[in-house]
C-alpha cells in the first residue's frame, strides 16, 4: 500500500467512524429493495449462485443485498470499520460472506476468473490511475462476467456546493485526468442529526474517455451508462439539493467482460 492509499484509508476510518451515510449498515432489505440497490436499471439479471465481489464496497449495505438475492458474496475494502459494518449487516440477515481487507489495486489472493460479477462502489476518484483496477477486474472476472461501475462525474469533478456565487458553481480546476483534489472536508451528518466537517481523502479525476476506452482495451462491452441524478431542482439554490441537480455528482456503467 502506497503513501496515498495509507492516507486515504486513515481518512476512510475517520468517515466510517463519523458515521457517514457509506457506512451505515441498511438493517431492513427485503429481497426487491435489495435488487433496487444494487440494480436500479435492472442490468444484471439473477445471481443466486453466483460468485460476487463487492470491490471497495464495504459498509454493509451490497453485501447484505447481494447475499439477500443469493449470492456467494465476498467484499474487499481497505478500511477496517467499513468491514466491521459489513459483518453487523451479515449477522443480522443470518448471511454469511467472505470479508477481505486490502487495496483494489491489488486482487492478487483471488485466483483467474473467480468471479461473474464484481459491483464497484463510488471509490475508484480516490486512487491515481484506473488501470491496475482495470487489469485486476478484468482477470478475475469470468468471460460473460459483469462489470458495475461508479465513480465521480469527470466534468463536475472540483465543483464545490459551498461555492454558490448567486448564479453558479465556478469551475476551477483543468479538466485532466488524474488532477487532485487535495482533502477535501465532507459535512456528515452524525447519528444525532448533527452536521460535522471531517477532513476527506484525496480525490482523483478520472475522465470520460480514460474509463470507456480503458474497459474497451481490456475486452469490456459497455451496456449502459448512466448520471446518477439524486438532486431536487426545486430546492433552495446554495443547498445540497439543488447542487446534485446542477452537477449530477456519479457516472454509472455496467459492462460484460467478452474477451473474445
Amino acid at each position: 500500500m502506497d503513501d496515498i492509499a495509507r492516507h486515504n484509508q486513515q481518512r476512510w476510518e475517520a468517515l466510517a467512524q463519523a458515521g457517514i451515510e457509506y457506512s451505515r449498515p441498511i438493517l431492513d432489505l427485503t429481497a426487491n429493495s435489495a435488487r433496487q440497490l444494487v440494480d436500479p436499471y435492472g442490468v444484471m439479471g439473477d445471481v443466486r449462485g453466483k460468485d460476487v465481489l463487492c470491490l471497495a464496497s464495504g459498509g454493509g449495505q451490497q453485501s447484505a443485498a447481494f447475499g439477500l438475492l443469493g449470492a456467494h458474496v465476498t467484499v474487499l475494502d481497505f478500511s477496517a470499520t467499513q468491514l466491521e459494518r459489513d459483518r453487523e449487516a451479515l449477522t443480522h440477515y443470518g448471511l454469511d460472506a467472505r470479508l477481505e481487507q486490502g487495496d483494489m489495486r491489488d486482487l492478487s489472493r483471488f485466483a483467474d476468473a473467480s468471479f461473474d460479477l464484481i459491483w464497484h462502489a463510488f471509490s475508484i476518484s480516490f486512487i491515481p490511475d484506473t488501470s491496475p483496477v482495470f487489469d485486476e477486474v478484468a482477470r478475475v472476472l469470468r468471460p460473460g462476467g459483469w462489470y458495475h461501475l461508479a465513480w465521480h462525474n469527470p466534468f463536475v469533478h472540483g465543483l464545490d456546493d459551498r461555492e454558490w456565487n448567486g448564479t453558479g458553481y465556478p469551475l476551477k480546476l483543468p479538466y485532466v485526468d488524474g488532477q487532485v483534489q487535495v482533502d477535501p472536508t465532507w459535512d456528515v451528518d452524525g447519528p444525532d442529526g448533527v452536521k460535522r466537517p471531517v477532513e476527506g481523502p484525496h480525490e482523483f479525476r478520472h475522465i470520460l474517455s480514460t474509463v470507456i476506452n480503458g474497459l474497451i482495451g481490456r475486452g469490456f462491452v459497455l451496456r449502459g451508462l448512466w448520471e446518477d441524478y439524486t438532486g431536487d431542482p426545486t430546492a433552495q439554490p446554495g443547498t445540497w439539493e439543488y447542487y446534485l441537480a446542477v452537477a449530477p455528482l456519479a457516472l454509472v456503467l455496467w459492462a460484460r467482460y467478452q474477451p473474445e
